[in-house]
């Protein structure tokens, strides 16, 4: 089983993203593969900035396939404009992958102050 993350041009046709979502699952069943999720992230700020972009639609996709097949998806995948960047990788069964939620961090925890043993303040000469 594998799964493949995309960040997908935000600039383009949703209609052109949604057409490579079909394309990716015509060619995973149609080499004897079985289709198991599509999860749209939605669009997203970058880290830094990919083809002069700040922003990508990311598509998470999970199916079950022979490694031929993955293989011809991931090379249809790098040559389509619409693809800024894919990572396949084999998905963990059981696992379940979710959208990063956009949440604040959390605040650190305060941190308590040193306990120190009690100050020696006699002298030996008393």
């Amino acid at each position: 089983m594998y799964e493949i993350l995309l960040l997908l041009d935000p600039e383009q046709a949703e209609a052109h993203q949604e057409e490579l979502i079909a394309r990716v699952r015509g060619l995973v069943e149609g080499g004897g593969g079985t289709w198991r999720s599509h999860d749209a992230w939605g669009r997203r700020r970058l880290a830094y900035p990919i083809a002069k972009k700040n922003e990508g639609v990311y598509h998470l996709v999970v199916f079950e396939s022979t490694p031929e097949v993955l293989d011809e998806v991931v090379r249809v995948l790098k040559i389509d404009d619409v693809v800024l960047r894919e990572m396949a990788t084999r998905h963990i069964e059981g696992s379940r992958t979710s959208a990063p939620r956009e949440e604040a961090p959390p605040a650190p925890a305060a941190v308590p102050a040193p306990e120190y043993a009690e100050a020696n303040t006699r002298s030996d000469e008393e």
